[in-house]
């Protein structure tokens, strides 16, 4: 049997062509949930949903066009979306951070941000107004251990996923007592196409260990047991609970702390 809180549920995982979100998506038809999987790779989603047995639906999930067409099919081909991740996100840093074009922080703003508020938008009013049967639903952002923290030398990513999580954070507030449970992914490392792309920052970005995606999903099945729903923050990395805190702490420290590894960075 599967988790009680994922068998029979339609599920939708965007970015699900691979990495996290093709972990994710495993994860949920291995639980029960009848699950779409989207990805603005077509030929890469189409063998990934027929590996695990899912439902292609490819294009752009951060557009409102593209949103709006694959929470159309997904509640066509699933009967009601009960638990959407938004996983989709992109990093498009290069070596001087600071300089990233204004289109490229547009694109970025577009997925990591905006391709969440574009789906809540549709979906939190179906959980909340009885539209969608009365059976709430759940959100999963899948943010990073930058939007918490930060990351070095990559500005626009930082400021997505604090965006990311900041946003997760208000509809909790905003509509958590109104039966919509939502919750935010804040990984370190993870063996994914995006830290082999890290460069220097690679070795620092698995300080605490590069996880297996499978592990990401793993930890984010177990998180549905804490709490009343499932805990908020899912941190597969537990150090990152404990960098987190010391932040907010002493901030000042924290930043000193974190000037020395920009330090160590730059000497590579």
């Amino acid at each position: 049997m599967g988790h009680p809180l994922l068998e029979g549920r339609g599920a939708v995982v965007t970015g699900a062509a691979g990495g996290i979100g093709r972990a994710l998506a495993t994860r949920l038809v291995a639980e029960g949930a009848r699950v779409v999987v989207n990805d603005v790779d077509a030929d890469a989603l189409a063998a990934t949903a027929e590996e695990i047995g899912a439902m292609p639906v490819p294009g752009d999930c951060a557009s409102a066009a593209g949103v709006e067409e694959l929470v159309a099919t997904a509640t066509h081909t699933l009967g009601r979306i009960d638990v959407y991740c938004a996983n989709a996100g992109i990093d498009r840093t290069h070596p001087d951070s600071l300089q990233l074009p204004d289109e490229e922080w547009a694109r970025m703003l577009d997925v990591n941000v905006m391709g969440h508020v574009r789906a809540a938008r549709l979906l939190v009013p179906t959980w909340v107004d009885g539209t969608g049967d009365g059976q709430g639903g759940r959100f999963v952002v899948t943010a990073s251990a930058a939007g918490l923290l930060t990351m070095i030398g990559a500005a626009a990513y930082s400021t997505t996923k604090h965006a990311a999580v900041g946003f997760a954070e208000w509809l909790s507030v905003t509509y958590g007592d109104r039966g919509v449970a939502v919750q935010a992914i804040c990984p370190q490392g993870v063996q994914t196409a995006m830290l082999d792309q890290a460069g220097p920052l690679k070795d620092l970005l698995s300080h605490d260990e590069a996880l297996a995606p499978s592990a990401v999903a793993e930890a984010w099945v177990d998180s549905l047991d804490e709490g009343e729903g499932g805990r908020f923050l899912v941190l597969p990395h537990p150090e990152v609970g404990g960098y987190y805190a010391a932040r907010a702490a002493d901030t000042d420290r924290w930043l000193g702390g974190m000037r020395r590894l920009q330090s160590k960075v730059d000497a590579l």
